[in-house]
């Protein structure tokens, strides 16, 4: 070890270094579970340092948590980090030959893996935190497993974690043993402040102002309480600097942390103060670092995690509720040192329906950058890696798609040479696309300088203005950052420019680059209202300086669960031949000739994606796509399109009958058959309205095979002869019951009921009075003589006198008329 042991810290995870060293060096792997405050971040890497057989690599979660993480090991080695300890991320590194112990971010270590798998002069690797279930910390733990069975079996890994979801992550790494070490020194009482009136649950990043004010309010509580600093955890930058204007007379200097800050800030966050402070702090003060003099915390119990709608292509961060892991984790902060108390707002009661554990990202988030290490690492769809839990299939299958859409991989999901350059910018695959692709038309230093904005996610509502204000006022994050881009690009390989563009739209070429499907127009001039290029409706909001812009690149957007339209959160102006360079990928010149809107239509149109560039009407189409669009059209919106005279719509009744009746080959005439049939002589139509001008009649009769059309009167007549010698219509309307309605004197002298269909099917005689009111309906013409028809002549003879009415109606004959009588 590169320190004594009577020189380590006394925490409470010194019991515990003898038996991890020797899981390691039974196993070679091992997990240990230490709760914050207990030194496992520290003083376990500087036990485990082999001396001079190789580096000891500590992966951290986040950049603060690995600066500071480094400077605390360093300072108890009595030297300056960049010695014996060191530190690398993103865009800040400091080793030196003789460091021992580097740590690293997760996703440093990722990539340092896709570089050398073998992890060349490194004996020992600390997967800190891995309970964070971060996409980088995921895919680390399933690499190292690989690489331990395949090419360094040497290799230690330790996966340290804060909970005691343990046993999975012991169960990856080959059924290896689980250390526990203690709990934290000094208690913490839990203080429980929900806010006295009703508090609206966050929506997208809204956080209610109400909660804001409680916060601020619990703050001045905890401060008067007792002693020490103050530890607020706050969902984001934007909640931080809302409480921290509630809180500027509060008699104690109020410091922000959070990861968008330059590490410089964030470190001296970290600092031992003569003064008492109240720190406002994101996740990232969760775990992994101390933020030394606290006494208390508070906590406002809420996150931001990321979330991806794949269907329309948006990610964004959501604030959602804290877990009861991390709300364990966050009061651990207030007994680092001593006793402690944490105020957390919200009831007991709520607490118990919080999640037990924080999502993991790989569920929820967008799964882009995943995908391409994946496909670097050789396993395009993650099958056979030690993943913790396996991606979601279709948020897989929409980042492999983004994926062959930017060129990174091949239809087989294999990374590409442009992948790889891609993986080399350290971004995001699509801002790295942005990157490469943007430099040759606005200019290494411009393309630098708006990437680097967008992945610090400070683009306000207007990228433009954003980056005039990040010019104006560089902090040393962005401009880090800008170097390291500027310097990336250097490396690539040179080419030709395009037009000089100014600021404006070099900003937004930038981001249509990066977000082709995120290409908006104005659906009318002035209109807030836009349609991205992908499909999806959106809306700038209220009082947004992007009003009345025509094109715009949007850089950030959200939609509300169940909202109907998305809300611009951050975007870019464009014009349209920008948007064409920016989404060319997207552009595309189609012929059209199909039912659309209603009608046949027939147009040659460009698109970019959803969004219509140019159309122009065809003078002559191709018959055959005109009818193929015309019986679309009858499928779509129905028989109705056609003109049904009444003699079509009886001939169609008596077809129904037969087919119902009989079967084939009598043909089926149902909506849905019709639909699906070529029955139709579409003839010189071409549009809706020549459609009603079909012979419906005639179309029908030749669906009749010829053997039996001629028995269609036969069958089922269209009128049937009565004994009066009235031929009166048969309604067809009920299938399986046609309907004669007769006036009853003229079925005298009739027997039996007629029978249809060959002798199958009765009709149902509807029979009438001599006004022609219904007397009665039966289909046993014998029976109703017999037993109805009595009643019926005893109360009409005395109404209809002037008719006939006899006894015996069988015998007597039949008549259209009245009986006169003389007077």
């Amino acid at each position: 070890m590169l320190i004594s042991a009577a020189a380590l810290p006394d925490l409470p995870i010194r019991p515990a270094l003898p038996d991890v060293s020797a899981a390691l060096a039974a196993h070679g792997a091992a997990v240990l579970v230490a709760p914050p405050g207990t030194g496992k971040t520290t003083v376990v890497p500087l036990a485990l340092a082999p001396g001079d057989r190789g580096r000891v690599i500590v992966a951290e979660p986040r950049r603060v948590a690995a600066r500071a993480a480094a400077r605390r090991m360093a300072a108890l080695l009595g030297e300056d980090v960049g010695e014996r300890v060191g530190y690398t991320v993103r865009g800040d590194r400091r080793v030196s030959a003789r460091t021992r112990v580097e740590v690293v971010t997760t996703g440093v270590l990722v990539r340092r893996l896709h570089r050398d798998p073998e992890l060349a002069g490194t004996a020992v690797v600390v997967l800190d935190e891995c309970h964070e279930r971060h996409l980088d910390s995921d895919l680390a733990l399933a690499f190292l497993v690989e690489v331990r069975a395949a090419l360094r079996p040497d290799l230690h890994v330790l996966a340290t974690s804060a909970t005691a979801e343990a046993q999975r992550f012991a169960t990856l790494l080959g059924d290896v043993p689980v250390i526990t070490a203690g709990a934290a020194l000094h208690p913490v009482e839990v203080r429980w402040c929900p806010p006295k009136q009703p508090i609206t649950p966050p929506h997208g990043l809204r956080v209610d102002p109400r909660l804001l004010e409680h916060v601020a309010a619990t703050v001045r509580r905890a401060l008067a309480d007792g002693d020490g600093d103050v530890l607020v955890f706050l969902p984001g930058a934007r909640e931080i600097e809302a409480v921290a204007g509630r809180l500027r007379d509060v008699g104690a200097t109020v410091v922000p942390l959070h990861g968008r800050q330059p590490g410089s800030i964030q470190d001296a966050a970290l600092r031992p103060s003569a003064q008492r402070r109240v720190v406002l702090a994101t996740a990232v003060a969760e775990s992994s670092l101390t933020v030394p003099g606290v006494r208390a915390v508070v906590d406002a119990g809420l996150s931001r995690v990321p979330r991806m709608d794949h269907a329309r292509g948006l990610g964004a961060l959501v604030t959602v509720p804290v877990s009861r892991a991390a709300a364990v984790q966050r009061a651990g902060r207030a007994g680092r040192e001593a006793p402690g108390r944490v105020y957390r707002c919200w009831s007991e009661a709520q607490h118990e329906r919080l999640p037990a554990q924080p999502e993991p990202e790989v569920a929820a988030a967008d799964l882009t950058g995943f995908a391409l290490d994946l496909a670097l690492w050789g396993h395009p769809d993650g099958t056979g890696l030690a993943l913790p839990d396996p991606p979601p299939p279709g948020a897989l299958q929409a980042a492999m798609s983004t994926l062959r859409a930017l060129g990174a991989t091949g239809e087989e999901g294999r990374v590409t040479a442009r992948g790889r350059s891609l993986a080399d910018a350290g971004l995001h695959p699509r801002l790295a696309r942005a990157l490469l692709d943007g430099a040759p038309l606005a200019g290494a230093r411009r393309t630098a300088e708006i990437v680097a904005l967008l992945d610090a996610g400070r683009t306000g509502d207007d990228v433009v203005a954003a980056w005039r204000r990040a010019r104006s006022e560089p902090d040393g994050a962005w401009t880090a950052e800008v170097r390291r881009l500027t310097a990336a690009l250097d490396r690539q390989p040179a080419r030709s420019g395009g037009p000089r563009l100014g600021d404006d739209l070099a900003a937004g070429l930038v981001v249509g680059l990066a977000y082709p499907e995120r290409v908006a127009r104005a659906r009318e001039a002035g209109s807030p209202a836009y349609l991205m290029a992908g499909g999806t409706a959106a809306e700038l909001a209220g009082g947004s300086g992007l009003a009345g812009t025509t094109w715009l690149a949007v850089a950030d957007a959200d939609r509300a669960p169940g909202a109907r339209t998305a809300r611009i959160r951050s975007a870019a102006p464009l014009d349209e031949t920008t948007a064409r360079t920016a989404a060319q990928t997207l552009v595309a010149s189609a012929t059209e000739i199909g039912w659309i809107d209603g009608d046949v239509v027939a147009r040659r149109i460009e698109r970019l994606g959803a969004i219509t560039l140019a159309e122009r009407r065809i003078e002559d189409p191709d018959p055959a796509l005109v009818r193929a669009a015309l019986l679309e059209g009858l499928r779509r919106e129905g028989l109705g399109l056609l003109s049904w005279s009444p003699a079509a719509t009886a001939l169609r009744q008596r077809l129904a009958f037969l087919h119902a009746t009989l079967g084939e080959p009598w043909p089926d005439v149902s909506d849905a058959a019709l639909a699906g049939a070529d029955w139709l002589d579409l003839g010189r139509a071409r549009r809706r309205a020549d459609l009603a001008r079909i012979d419906v009649a005639t179309a029908l009769r030749r669906l009749l095979p010829w053997e039996i059309a001629g028995r269609l009167d036969e069958m089922a007549p269209e009128r049937l002869p009565v004994p009066s010698g009235s031929a009166i219509r048969v309604d067809y309307g009920e299938p399986a019951a046609p309907v004669l309605a007769v006036k009853l004197q003229e079925t005298f002298g009739w027997q039996d009921t007629p029978r249809l269909a060959g002798g199958r099917v009765p009709v149902v005689l509807h029979l009438l009075s001599p006004a022609g009111r219904p007397l009665a309906v039966t289909g046993d013409l014998a029976s109703f003589w017999v037993n109805a028809y009595p009643q019926v002549r005893a109360e009409m003879r005395g109404r209809y006198p002037r008719h006939p009415w006899p006894e015996d109606p069988a015998a007597a004959a039949p008549t259209r008329h009245t009986n006169r009588r003389r007077s």
